[in-house]
């Protein structure tokens, strides 16, 4: 089951998946408290997290978008990033991306997201901008 929650409900699983060698608060962003936050439940326990922000521009960005490594590869990432495309539609944005890391990159071409950019790195992990109009 997918619903809206807290910045500070995605905190746990962002650490766990996303940089668990770092502190808490490495996970955290500063628009945490203007975003729109949303988790997938099994059991009533988030398994996936994703965060949704929209400038005074209509550009939506996604952020911090972290699933449990028992529960990838089951279509619930898929389910949430298709809730926040269409959350993103619904307040009128024109586009929208995401700093994906490299290995995630097909998942998001999956979505008709297409790389802008060259490769980066945050740490020591390779990074691309995904882009996607609507």
């Amino acid at each position: 089951m997918i619903r809206s929650i807290t910045a500070a409900d995605t905190y746990p699983l962002r650490h766990q998946v996303l940089w668990p060698d770092q502190p808490l608060d490495f996970v955290k962003v500063p628009e945490d408290e203007k975003g729109l936050h949303f988790g997938y439940f099994v059991d009533h326990q988030p398994v996936s997290v994703i965060s949704l922000f929209v400038d005074d521009h209509r550009v939506a960005r996604f952020r911090k978008f972290a699933t449990h490594p028992d529960f990838q590869r089951q279509g619930l990432g898929s389910a949430l990033l298709e809730i926040v495309f269409e959350r993103a539609i619904e307040l009128q944005a024109t586009r929208i991306w995401c700093d994906a890391r490299l290995d995630a990159k097909p998942f998001y071409e999956r979505f008709g997201m297409k790389q802008e950019g060259d490769t980066f790195f945050k740490g020591n992990i390779p990074y691309v901008k995904m882009n996607l109009n609507f």
